[in-house]
């Protein structure tokens, strides 16, 4: 990450830590506290705060602020968070570790997992609701949803340890498809959602989708790459995507031709920007960080 970059970041991430603490510290006496801690623990796990930055990037690159923007991107990290609280419960792909500690459900037990992930789910809408109007609830909705990431969860389920017969076609297109939904959908809607809050124009509105349509399949790319040459320990997690039979970019395309699809897919991303001109810099530095990180 370079210098620019990783200024950018870390006060965009410093601002979605505190407001994050701010909705999440205390709840309504009749909440059981249980519930919360459960919440906050994979809520400040140590994730990379990589979607509200796009709600706040795509914001400002239309002319408007964090601020204006804030409860929507904190939100868009709660549905991020309970989706991986949902993935990581023995019924999904069972993993003991999260980001270097221990899963949500081997701490507080597996039902108390899943309520918690439902109550980041239902209170991140009413974070976008109080923020936002009918459209970003749409938008997020639809990224969110069975057409969306939860979908695409779903297709990712199904294709574990599927013989498609040598059928390496309908294999490429079933992954394609997997994380145009399950990873690409809720980036693009993160983009959507931050251009609408700042007013963008159509054009602007449509560059910033083509822009997250691109980045969230070069993400997926990284990680498929990272989960075979990268450090378990900075990765945080023990298990693999080949151990799990899951479908994967280098698994079909193999290593040299899946990295050079991530880096077509960050020119592609690059060129999708050019009506936001230079507001656009820090998402142009992300697209090149997405595919040269190592965690």
């Amino acid at each position: 990450m370079n210098t620019r970059l990783k200024t950018y970041f870390e006060t965009r991430a410093r601002k979605v830590d505190q407001a994050l603490d701010r909705y999440l510290r205390h709840g309504p006496p009749e909440e059981p506290d249980v519930l919360r801690e459960a919440m906050r623990y994979s809520l400040f796990a140590g994730g990379k705060r990589l979607r509200p930055i796009l709600v706040i990037a795509a914001a400002e690159c239309c002319g408007s602020n964090a601020k204006q923007v804030l409860p929507t991107a904190c939100a868009v990290e709660m549905i991020h968070t309970y989706s991986l609280i949902h993935d990581d419960l023995p019924a999904m792909d069972n993993d003991d570790l999260r980001r270097g500690k221990p899963t949500n459900h081997k701490v507080f037990g597996e039902a108390t997992a899943i309520l918690a992930g439902d109550g980041l789910l239902t209170y991140a809408f009413e974070l976008i609701a109080n923020n936002g109007n009918a459209e970003v609830v749409r938008v997020i909705a639809s990224g969110a949803g069975t057409c969306g990431m939860v979908g695409g969860q779903v297709e990712d389920l199904k294709a574990q340890g599927l013989h498609l017969n040598g059928n390496i076609g309908k294999a490429q297109e079933l992954l394609q498809r997997i994380h145009r939904h399950k990873t690409a959908a809720l980036i693009t809607s993160c983009l959507e959602a931050g251009a609408i809050l700042a007013g963008a124009s159509s054009p602007k509105r449509l560059a910033l989708k083509s822009y997250g349509q691109c980045i969230g399949l070069a993400f997926q790319i990284a990680d498929d790459i990272l989960d075979i040459v990268g450090d378990k320990k900075k990765l945080g997690k023990k298990g693999s995507d080949a151990k799990n039979k899951k479908l994967t970019y280098p698994s079909l395309y193999g290593m040299e031709t899946s990295k050079q699809m991530a880096r077509e897919l960050t020119q592609k991303a690059h060129a999708a920007l050019k009506p936001l001109a230079d507001r656009a810099k820090p998402l142009h530095d992300l697209a090149d960080y997405i595919i040269e990180r190592d965690h």
